[in-house]
C-alpha cells in the first residue's frame, strides 16, 4: 500500500489538490484507493459533504495513481499528466461526510493510444456511494 507522501511519486496534482490519501494496485488493469474526507478539503461543501465534482476528481486522481504506478519503472521523469474529456454514466447515490473514507476501485476498461477509458466505483463501507466511467487523454 502506498501513502502519505509517497501519493506524490504517482500523481501530478500537489497540497492543496490532493484527493488520494491511499493506493494499492491490484494488476495492470485495477486498483484501489482511498480518501478520507475533511472540512479543510477544497471540494467540501458548508454542509459538511464531499461535491460530486470532488468525487469525480478523486476518480481521476485514482486513474492518474494507477498510471503513475504502471510507469515506476519507465525512465519517465515525474507522474503522468491527464486531463478528463469526458465523464460519462457517472451517479452519486449519496453524499459522503466530512469523516468518511471513501474506498473506489478503478479498473482501466480501454486504452488506446493516449486515450484511457476508466470505470470508478466509489464505496463507504459496503455501501456503493457514487459510480461512473471517465475518458482521460493522458499528455505523452
Amino acid at each position: 500500500m502506498i501513502c502519505g507522501e509517497d501519493i506524490l511519486r504517482l500523481i501530478p496534482q500537489r497540497n492543496p489538490f490532493i484527493m488520494v490519501d491511499e493506493f494499492e494496485a491490484r494488476d495492470d488493469k485495477t486498483a484501489i484507493t482511498a480518501l478520507t474526507v475533511r472540512p479543510d478539503n477544497l471540494f467540501t461543501l458548508t454542509d459538511g459533504t464531499l461535491s460530486v465534482t470532488g468525487l469525480i476528481e478523486h476518480v481521476a486522481q485514482s486513474c492518474s495513481a494507477l498510471a503513475g504506478w504502471l510507469q515506476r519503472d519507465a525512465s519517465v521523469e515525474g507522474p503522468p499528466v491527464g486531463l478528463i474529456g469526458e465523464v460519462k454514466h457517472f451517479q452519486s447515490h449519496r453524499p459522503v461526510r466530512t469523516g468518511e473514507k471513501v474506498s473506489t476501485t478503478i479498473t482501466f476498461v480501454l486504452s488506446f493510444g493516449n486515450v484511457t477509458v476508466a470505470q470508478g466505483v466509489c464505496t463507504v463501507g459496503d455501501e456503493v456511494v457514487a459510480e461512473g466511467q471517465l475518458k482521460i487523454f493522458m499528455q505523452g
